[in-house]
């Protein structure tokens, strides 16, 4: 299954965020949306992302108000992105080798059209499989 089949079903909504906001806007973004993480964008393009590990991980090293901090403060530069074409089973890999939860789908100029999760990954592996083992059914009981 590629990233393309996946957005057809889950849609391209993606919250976003610059990177002069405050961590205390992109908190609000997390629970008001009720996600764990937020593509930070520069001209449309991904510079960045901000997940609640890296939240956490300013959280110990601050002597301050994180709160305060802007975003490109804490947020993650080394960004791994994905395209429309890209297959399911090479994000899981991706995703599982680099331990990240969450890919920005990118289009042929770097452009923001899409975040693809871990779970919506794993959701099309069992969608995958599910129908493999059907027509395998099928294909035995006739």
């Amino acid at each position: 299954m590629r990233v393309h089949d996946v957005l057809k079903r889950k849609g391209h909504d993606v919250v976003v965020v610059s990177p002069d906001a405050t961590v205390a806007e992109l908190l609000q973004l997390l629970v008001e949306h009720r996600i764990g993480s937020v593509v930070v964008v520069d001209d449309g393009r991904p510079i960045g992302l901000v997940a609640e590990r890296d939240i956490v991980i300013a959280l110990a090293g601050a002597n301050d108000d994180v709160r305060s901090h802007q975003v490109k403060e804490v947020m993650e530069t080394d960004l791994h992105v994905a395209s429309l074409n890209d297959d399911t089973a090479d994000l899981a890999a991706v995703m599982t080798q680099f331990r990240i939860r969450h890919l920005p789908v990118v289009d042929e100029s770097g452009r923001l059209l899409a975040i693809v999760s871990i779970g919506d990954v794993v959701k099309a592996r069992l969608d995958t499989l599910t129908d493999e083992r059907d027509h395998l059914i099928n294909y035995v009981q006739q």
